[in-house]
């Protein structure tokens, strides 16, 4: 790598640079005219298609051990169970539970899950299995429920699916509040960011699909693994569920697919009403439900 620093810097940069997490999908509001002109980001493009982890780095910002989370075993894991159920009971049920991230150094970063869209399969045409289309690209969709479904879009971006019960069908994680490891979730963010950019503030970390996956360094190694039974990234009640007691539960239409015409008005996006760390309000919505 080239740097106008010398030989010590480049050192110094490459190790930053395991930082970098690989593509993830744009949330709403992403300017795409940004994207194609080449806003100047930390990473190269060469380096978003490299896989990354979670490294030292990242851990010696601050490695949390929150008193919230004292358990070491996986008591609170979700096994297959869970997963086998409708599309859009699933992406129901997910709003409230913990989906967790374990690095390779041991660090843990943990969110909780307040937004998500569902995909109904070969009958909902703004899915990507629509009309029963299986392609080397959505073949998780059709693969046991519980599956990890990770697709980019614009080259850059990454999103996160769980596939459920039914033929092609799927549970899109919009959002997340941020409960563990923010330091390490800032820095994996920062790396994607243009220089300069301001400071992130906890409720900005997770709330969108492209930031649920640069924060939790999600990358496309994960498609097609089971959330079920991976070692790398699970889903868990959570310990302390009042915390989401007090919250509703609103439907609205899913966000980015308006040219599917009818498809594009189901109330298939489900959020925590009042929650801050919600990518997308819809007023309407909620004052109809």
């Amino acid at each position: 790598m080239k740097t106008i620093f010398g030989k010590v810097m480049a050192g110094r940069k490459r190790k930053m640079l395991a930082m970098g997490v690989a593509a993830a999908a744009p949330e709403q509001g992403v300017n795409k005219q940004k994207i194609q002109a080449g806003v100047k980001l930390k990473v190269s493009p060469a380096k978003l298609k490299e896989p990354v982890q979670c490294g030292k780095d990242a851990q010696s910002a601050e490695t949390e051990r929150s008193s919230y989370f004292t358990h070491t075993d996986l008591q609170h894991r979700l096994g297959q169970d869970f997963f086998n159920q409708p599309c859009i009971s699933l992406a129901k049920a997910f709003l409230g539970k913990m989906l967790v991230r374990r690095c390779a150094d041991g660090t843990e970063l943990r969110g909780r899950i307040v937004e998500t869209e569902a995909y109904l399969g070969g009958e909902d045409q703004a899915s990507h299995s629509a009309g029963g289309k299986r392609t080397e690209r959505n073949t998780a969709m059709f693969m046991k429920p519980g599956t990890i479904y990770v697709y980019p879009i614009y080259g850059i971006y990454l999103c996160m699916n769980v596939s459920s019960e039914g033929e092609g069908a799927a549970v899109l994680l919009r959002s997340l509040e941020p409960l563990q490891g923010q330091p390490v979730m800032r820095q994996l963010r920062a790396a994607r960011r243009r220089e300069g950019a301001r400071q992130l503030k906890d409720k900005e970390l997770c709330n969108g699909p492209s930031k649920l996956c640069q924060a939790l360094n999600i990358s496309r190694c994960f498609d097609r693994r089971d959330l079920a039974s991976d070692s790398e990234v699970w889903l868990e009640r959570d310990p302390n569920a009042s915390a989401v007691e007090s919250y509703d539960i609103v439907s609205a239409p899913r966000v980015g697919i308006e040219s599917h015409g009818e498809w594009a008005k189901k109330p298939w996006r489900f959020y925590l009403r009042g929650h801050p760390c919600v990518s997308v309000v819809n007023k309407e919505a909620e004052r109809q439900s």
